[in-house]
């Protein structure tokens, strides 16, 4: 039997280049893939909110956006299985259980959630517990499914590293019930976290420095043409930085060299650029036509895909209808196979309970 893979996304506003490169683009190709039976993608409604309790609209509106934006890249639904977090009662049953397995202390040095908190700044209410303990909800999520293979970017590396725990813990104690996963990260460093066009920090919807999959023409001008390069290179002759410079690092993500000849024939591949701008006399116009060209190119194909599947809303509602029916029946399966590993199935066997009672009065 081949693996199962299971990814989700906080569906809270539409996916964007980040998604595409850290993720997305690794879920085509498993689909592709023999060695896998069994593709799930959640969209994680109930970990959005976490920081968006107050705001729930945001995440009801933006579940369709984000299953459009999945069916325009190539994600196939005869494959996939899209399900929706919130109607899987067996994830929060599965979360109860692991939050006994896991300390304050090991919660508050995973790295991701310590960035996460500075990025969104909770203000005067503080931090909520759910979002404080969202690793576990994620553990829950990943063993729910039985998944072997967690594609992701490498910003989530210490998040499979804390399921991996919660796993080797829960078997320790209960047997070997849930499946050890693995991420699956991109082999391009700069793709597992594709930084913001502004170059603070990973493109995030929250702080508003995407480029997304959706991007229509002029708006994808218009933010490639604002991309923070260098502020030294202020005349087209003064040697320039590559180093932190966002319009380079964007070219190292989805350049190639076949680019050159059709958008910039100045240059036969990125090396050559690179020390042309290095040295001076190579302007940052210039550089941001040419990613802007690159980026259009790859995009506009999403557009195009993405229009076809606006008109089809009910279809996309069965589709996450039927997936989410699979979800349950396969997360229900595993949560009756950890209460019996945990011996709390009390309703499935009147017999051994009995039975175990009996024992107990004889002694």
């Amino acid at each position: 039997m081949g693996k199962i893979v299971l990814t989700a996304d906080r569906p809270t506003g539409k996916l964007h280049l980040g998604h595409l490169v850290g993720s997305l683009e690794n879920r085509i190709k498993l689909q592709e893939d023999k060695n896998y039976s069994k593709i799930f993608i959640m969209l994680a409604d109930g970990q959005a909110l976490t920081d968006n309790s107050k705001n729930p609209e945001i995440i009801r509106d933006n579940i369709i956006q984000v299953l459009i934006d999945y069916l325009s890249v190539g994600l196939d639904p005869d494959i996939v299985t899209f399900c929706i977090q919130s109607q899987l009662p067996a994830l929060s049953e599965l979360n109860f259980y692991y939050l006994n397995l896991v300390t304050t202390a090991r919660l508050e040095r995973n790295p991701t959630v310590k960035t996460e908190i500075e990025i969104k700044k909770f203000g005067k209410e503080g931090l909520p517990v759910g979002f404080y303990t969202y690793p576990i909800s994620q553990a829950a999520d990943i063993t729910a499914f039985h998944a072997d293979v967690v594609p992701v970017g490498d910003d989530q590396r210490p998040m499979i590293e804390q399921t991996r725990e919660i796993v080797q813990k829960f078997n320790s104690i209960y047997g070997e019930v849930l499946t050890m996963p693995d991420g699956l990260y991109p082999k391009n460093a700069k793709s597992s976290r594709l930084v913001g066009i502004d170059g603070g920090t990973k493109m995030s919807k929250t702080v508003g420095n995407c480029i997304y999959i959706s991007e229509d023409e002029k708006s994808l001008k218009k933010k490639v043409m604002s991309m923070y390069t260098d502020k030294d290179h202020i005349n087209i002759n003064d040697p320039g930085k590559i180093e932190n410079n966002v319009v380079f690092t964007y070219l190292d993500v989805f350049c190639e060299d076949r680019h050159f000849s059709e958008y910039f024939k100045d240059y036969k591949n990125l090396d050559e650029m690179k020390e042309h701008y290095k040295r001076g006399g190579l302007g940052d116009v210039a550089c941001k036509n040419f990613l802007f060209n690159i980026l259009n190119e790859k995009i506009s194909k999403y557009r195009v895909s993405r229009k076809k599947w606006e008109s089809k809303i009910g279809d996309i509602y069965d589709i996450v209808l039927n997936g989410t029916k699979v979800a349950i029946e396969t997360t229900e399966r595993t949560i009756s196979e950890v209460k019996s590993a945990m011996n709390i199935d009390f309703f499935t066997d009147k017999t051994k309970i009995v039975k175990n009672w009996e024992q107990c009065l004889s002694v």
